[in-house]
């Protein structure tokens, strides 16, 4: 049987985050995807997302499997979206989703987006918006999966994404 438990990253994930972020860098590289192909992320985002309490796990029998950064309501870039969101109140950002390649295709990067909205309930946040590179197959087939609606576009550091959000 599993343990599998969402958590805050600690700053002993670290170096467990960075390893998962570098395989997710080069499987984008190897699908030919422009997307985290610029230096970003890298070892210094993932400490300024644990130090700010935005970095989260899945973790699998203490093994870090799933990340991702969570940051309520501070997404400079989404005030600009060409197209409308659903909702204008509270909401969180998922950023930097990466999946180990021990658990790749296990559903976990689902689990992590399951409890995130749960998450979000606890807090009373009732929005979930997410942007993904316009050629992110894995990530665009799990945000359909997983029930966001697409809004529209957005910039991120200079680059066009396909903006996506979630009522929960």
């Amino acid at each position: 049987m599993q343990n599998i438990i969402f958590r805050p990253a600690l700053e002993e994930d670290a170096a467990a985050v960075w390893d998962i972020l570098r395989h997710a860098i080069e499987r984008r590289r190897k699908e030919g995807s422009a997307q985290w192909q610029d230096g970003y992320p890298n070892p210094e985002t993932v400490q300024s997302d644990i130090s700010k309490n935005h970095g989260f796990v899945l973790t699998v029998n203490g093994v870090v499997a799933v990340y991702a950064a969570l940051i309520f309501n501070d997404e400079p870039a989404y005030e600009n979206i060409t197209g409308k969101w659903l909702s204008e109140g509270d909401f969180l950002v998922m950023h930097r989703v990466a999946v180990s390649e021990d658990f790749l295709g296990k559903g976990l990067v689902r689990r992590f987006f399951a409890e995130t909205e749960y998450y979000c309930r606890q807090k009373g946040v009732s929005s979930i918006k997410v942007d993904t590179n316009f050629d992110n197959a894995a990530m665009l087939a799990l945000l359909q999966k997983t029930g966001y609606t697409f809004c529209g576009e957005v910039m991120i550091r200079g680059s066009s994404r396909k903006a996506f959000e979630k009522r929960i």
